[in-house]
């Protein structure tokens, strides 16, 4: 399968600026490509995961993959997506979450084999800048009018943009272009919100390599429910150790909405297509199964297979302890629906009034939020036992009679 039928096929591409084009160049032997990342964070976090995996798929296909970090650009602050201006950070906080930010990179993409990928600094050109030259010979090729029709600058305009923030956009296309002249660079990826930016840099390259080159976007993701995806009402789901525990990482995906399972699956995970779409084939209570590797995987990809392993029976064994210390065992039929068993368990007045909770989301089994108000509780699910929580205070083990 071609490379862009495989990301197409995963669900990583949302806009590509000459697709025709672009799956000749990679068609015709190795591409040069790059992902930037501002270290504005100590830690990267699962949303630079899926640049980092769409770079992954890339580098696996035989093509060379660059990691920019934004030594340079992260003085200044990316105002693509935000409401309001960033944080200014000092160099030594750069330069320190750029250590970081590049340690993890490395896990996920080859950046040893300069052959097959490296890691450059923007910093290394941008900041040795003359203002006046620069204005000269990069500002000149940009229109105004142009830079304020792009929808990050123009939802920033009713709140407030700085004009530090409005060189941002030069400072992005200049690095295309330097990177196309250092390292032959012809393909840029990153999320959907950076397309005006990406646009820039080709248009940038064009005017002055007289050189075609490309941009490809991956979509903002959500979730089912309409949140921002890698968001928790505790903040980021990061990918350092230290900020986010295994086992919290693992519960994040364990704990995923079941209409977002298969579509994780094939943007998170390593697994061939076809074991995806198998498990995203799941339906009712056997989707667990499909959560548990989708959480396995991920968590090996990010903290290594005896930390996932360790997570996964923490878990479990949280469940357990927490059903043998503490709640009453419920002996009921099995092949009932789980909205029975809740009202059956007295752990709801009515099956009406359990169907109103899952709805709510207010439901576990186990841990995990039961989304299925039709899924029915069948004697492999139930297993040897399930603890069946509802909201913060009411609870209880159920098995099959």
């Amino acid at each position: 399968m071609h490379v862009l039928d495989l990301l197409q096929a995963r669900g990583f591409v949302k806009q590509c600026s000459d697709a025709d084009a672009l799956r000749d160049a990679l068609s015709a032997g190795c591409v040069s490509f790059y992902v930037g990342f501002d270290p504005t964070g100590p830690s990267l976090h699962v949303g630079h995961l899926l640049p980092l995996l769409m770079a992954r798929h890339l580098q696996d296909a035989g093509h060379r993959a660059i990691a920019l970090f934004g030594g340079g650009t992260g003085l200044v602050g990316d105002p693509s997506g935000k409401t309001e201006a960033r944080q200014l950070l000092d160099e030594a906080r750069i330069a320190d979450n750029l250590d970081r930010q590049r340690a993890q990179a490395g896990r996920f993409v080859d950046l040893t084999d300069p052959a097959r990928g490296l890691v450059v600094n923007n910093a290394d050109w941008l900041l040795a800048l003359h203002y006046i030259p620069f204005l000269r010979e990069i500002g000149r090729e940009f229109s105004v009018n142009r830079m304020l029709a792009a929808e990050g600058y123009k939802q920033r305009l009713e709140r407030g943009l700085s004009f530090l923030e409005f060189n941002y956009q030069l400072l992005q296309a200049y690095d295309f272009l330097q990177l196309h002249q250092r390292e032959g660079v012809t393909l840029q990826i990153g999320g959907d919100d950076q397309w005006g930016n990406l646009i820039a840099g080709i248009d940038l390259v064009r005017r002055k390599a007289q050189a075609q080159v490309f941009a490809l976007t991956l979509p903002l993701l959500t979730t089912a429910t309409g949140a921002k995806m890698g968001k928790t009402a505790a903040g980021a789901v990061w990918l350092d150790a230290d900020m986010l525990s295994p086992f919290d990482f693992y519960q994040y995906w364990i704990n995923v909405d079941d209409r977002d399972v298969g579509r994780f699956l094939r943007l998170y995970t390593l697994l061939p297509l076809d074991r995806c779409d198998a498990l995203a084939a799941l339906t009712g209570p056997d989707v667990r199964e499909a959560k548990r590797v989708l959480a396995a995987e991920v968590t090996a990809l990010v903290h290594g297979a005896e930390a996932a392993e360790e997570a996964a029976r923490a878990a479990v064994a949280m469940v357990q302890a927490e059903a043998a210390d503490a709640l009453p065992t419920h002996a009921l039929d099995a092949d009932m629906p789980w909205v029975a068993v809740i009202a059956s368990a007295g752990l709801a007045k009515s099956r009406s009034e359990a169907r109103r909770l899952v709805q709510q989301g207010a439901v576990k089994l186990d841990g995990e939020t039961l989304t299925d108000v039709d899924a029915v509780a069948t004697a492999a699910a139930l297993g040897d036992g399930v603890v069946l929580r509802v909201g913060k205070k009411r609870a209880s083990r159920v098995v099959a009679e």
